[in-house]
């Protein structure tokens, strides 16, 4: 029944998605082994020995009849991978550093020779098919690496090597993958001839103009409003859609190479709307990787498994992961400042993703009914790479980055919600004494005033997931929610308390909120008596933090109390000979945290401490 078998897809898909979300796995690894689950290894418990889920129609069951499975995972591909081509930012390739840089270049390259020759001299592949086989693996991809290093506390720049290194390598790798099985088809037709070259050259050529053609007029049609917002979306995926058959209709197999063109040239033109196009791409590419990946898990036939159940693809996979993976990131990070162990991480930390799964199927399907020899390896030879690496680091990722010594045993990172010009004042001060601080703000002229001011700055709403898939965010244990809305405060420390606020999570509170709720005290942030228009009254009017030495105790209960009669300062820190920096939540807490040679750091009027005692009658 098709109409049981496309429902049930979708159903299992989103709920593996589920599933991969609630335990911050990868979803691709539940997806696949759903589609094993019901597909290959079905035939040996069904009464009839069929499969629950057959992709291609038998002549008595299946889904999609002749080549329908075939274009349906063609135009699936084809809009999963010019969502990848808009996230690839040319300017963030020249800012992500040369260590980053060189992952992307030197490791694939090695990547792509090592894997290469292991799968010919290993396996016994031809050289065609080892070198479409390591180059469908050179990619790692932030859907994968995300959910395992969300819950690991790492340092800022170790997780943002891994991030960016997936997210960079995505576009790349498929671009890789996409030119070499080209050249194989191109090949395969005609033989390595001068033929064959003019029939790439031609591949090559018709993708990159296409993609490159289409994406300025699809930039154009946005910016010149020639869309309607309500048609932006879909007009998109319409048009990302005809640019691969306009493509394929010119120079056979173009296609591919032309969205992931597109996507690259759209992603890097001034085009309003962007972030709101990557949403939507990214909410239909979460819709076709979950029935895609269930698919194409279910379209493997036993005799496939078999194929590669031998120590021939177990000594593949170890050399892949632990000896290829290895000599590219260690060459890669020669004179990068990157501790031994920190390299080994990043060594270990390489799980294969989406791409490299889905493109696998596609051209591993193509090639076979082209008759390549070889070519009913690939498929399976590539979702064992996928699947051992995924399932190798989601286990271990956690106690290997205790073992070797990158785990972070505190986090002491501070996220600040809200980049107001108090939130900034107080990030330059904290960043000053040697702490990470990120602020995050919806509002872009905070956020680039903050980047200005050499503050780390995030544009996302907190009401969303923006956040909490930002890995980079893992080294953070305190939260300040310094907004102008209530609202957004209260929110922003009931949602994210346990994952940012482990040593402390703070909100702007009023004293009404305290006077029907003490326990509210707590979240208090410099003391319950400030609130978000008063503390921007004095950061106006006096845009610097201040520091006063403390003598003792009874000194910082003194001038504690003579602050609340100044209108223009206000406490903020407590920092105790350790250099630690102590948040002033109330008064009955910061007395609580007084170490002789304290120094307590305020926002407000500069002051002569000595003028200033004699006026108040301050007496040690």
């Amino acid at each position: 029944m098709p109409m049981l078998e496309l429902a049930g897809i979708i159903i299992l898909g989103i709920t593996a998605q589920w599933v991969g979300w609630k335990l911050k796995l990868p979803a691709i690894l539940p997806l696949i082994l759903i589609g094993l689950l019901f597909g290959p290894i079905s035939t040996l418990y069904t009464a009839d020995g069929e499969k629950l889920i057959e992709p291609i129609w038998n002549g008595t069951k299946g889904l999609f009849p002749g080549q329908g499975l075939y274009y349906f995972v063609s135009l699936a591909i084809s809009i999963i991978l010019f969502e990848g081509g808009l996230t690839l930012r040319r300017d963030e390739i020249l800012n992500v550093g040369p260590v980053i840089l060189k992952l992307i270049t030197v490791a694939v390259l090695i990547t792509f020779v090592g894997a290469g020759l292991a799968a010919h001299y290993i396996v016994g592949l031809g050289w065609e098919m080892s070198f479409l086989f390591s180059s469908l693996i050179i990619v790692t991809g932030p859907t994968v690496i995300s959910p395992i290093l969300r819950n690991i506390p790492l340092k800022k720049d170790l997780a943002a090597i891994l991030k960016w290194e997936g997210i960079l390598i995505d576009p790349i790798g498929a671009l890789v993958a996409v030119l070499v099985f080209e050249f194989i088809s191109v090949d395969h037709q005609s033989g390595f001839t001068q033929t064959a070259l003019l029939e790439f050259g031609k591949i090559v050529l018709f993708g990159g103009t296409f993609g490159f053609t289409f994406a300025h007029s699809l930039g154009f049609a946005i910016r010149k409003r020639i869309i309607p917002h309500y048609l932006l979306n879909v007009f998109t995926l319409a048009a990302v859609l005809g640019v691969f058959v306009l493509s394929e209709s010119f120079a056979h197999e173009s296609g591919l190479l032309a969205v992931v063109v597109m996507g690259m040239v759209l992603g890097n033109t001034n085009v309003p709307n962007l972030k709101e196009l990557l949403y939507f791409k990214e909410s239909l590419s979460v819709l076709l990787i979950s029935i895609l990946f269930i698919l194409l898990g279910a379209n493997i036939n036993f005799d496939d498994l078999l194929l590669i159940a031998n120590w021939n693809t177990a000594i593949l996979f170890a050399v892949v992961v632990f000896l290829v993976r290895p000599i590219g990131v260690f060459l890669s990070s020669i004179n990068s400042g990157l501790k031994l162990n920190e390299k080994v991480f990043i060594s270990w930390m390489g799980p294969r993703g989406i791409v490299a799964a889905g493109i696998a199927s596609l051209f591993g399907s193509r090639l076979q009914q082209a008759g390549e020899p070889g070519a009913e390896y690939i498929t399976p030879l590539v979702f064992m790479i996928v699947l051992g690496t995924v399932l190798l680091n989601a286990t271990t990722a956690r106690i290997f980055a205790k073992i070797i010594g990158v785990f972070l045993k505190k986090s002491n990172g501070i996220l600040i919600v809200g980049a107001s010009k108090v939130s900034r004042l107080i990030a330059l001060y904290l960043k000053k004494h040697g702490r990470n601080v990120v602020l995050t703000d919806t509002n872009i002229d905070h956020i680039q005033t903050a980047k200005k001011l050499g503050i780390e700055a995030i544009e996302a709403n907190i009401m969303s997931d923006d956040l909490e898939n930002n890995i980079e965010l893992n080294n953070v244990g305190y939260l300040l929610a310094l907004t102008a809305n209530d609202k957004v405060n209260a929110n922003a420390i009931s949602r994210f308390k346990n994952q940012f606020g482990e040593n402390g999570a703070f909100r702007l509170i009023s004293e009404q909120e305290v006077t029907e709720n003490r326990l509210l005290a707590e979240e208090g942030l410099f003391s319950y008596t400030q609130s978000f228009d008063s503390l921007s009254d004095v950061a106006y009017k006096y845009p610097a933090i201040s520091e006063i030495p403390i003598k003792n105790q009874e000194y910082l209960q003194r001038i504690i109390n003579l602050t609340n009669s100044e209108e223009f300062m206000v406490p903020l820190f407590l920092k105790i000979p350790s250099g630690e920096i102590k948040i002033i939540s109330s008064y009955e807490k910061v007395l609580q945290h007084y170490i002789e040679g304290s120094v307590l750091a305020y926002l407000g009027k500069p002051i002569d401490v000595e003028e200033w005692e004699s006026n108040k009658s301050v007496t040690s």
